[in-house]
């Protein structure tokens, strides 16, 4: 696998594993930016968020870009994310990583819904 690979599919297990394995792979200190009402969170707030808490059943990306310098990588892509009871989710989102010692972890997400939410 490719580090472009290896981060793609980090990404995926951010949105749809437990938050405890989502937490071992972010860096301290890291920023989340989510939609309303969670805002903007930075380190342990991120995963006191009943929002970041609650994984998704299943996330299609599309519209995937990637760069990379040195040690960072951001990735950018729309997703289509469902979970039981909930309108499908669609956002535009990026994602940023840091290579420390041969382990990506996340130091920043974001999100910006598309399109009409419920």
């Amino acid at each position: 696998m490719t580090d472009k690979d290896d981060l793609w599919a980090l990404e995926k297990r951010f949105w749809t594993e437990g938050a405890s394995d989502a937490h071992h792979l972010t860096a301290k200190g890291a920023v989340a930016v989510l939609p309303y009402p969670a805002g903007i969170l930075v380190d342990e707030a991120i995963w006191r968020n009943n929002a970041v808490a609650q994984r998704w059943r299943t996330v299609a990306f599309s519209d995937l870009a990637i760069t990379r310098k040195g040690d960072v990588a951001v990735l950018a892509y729309s997703v289509s994310a469902e979970r039981a009871e909930v309108p499908i989710y669609e956002a535009l989102c990026t994602s940023t990583y840091l290579n420390d010692d041969g382990v990506w972890l996340r130091l920043s997400h974001q999100q910006t819904p598309n399109g009409p939410q419920e």
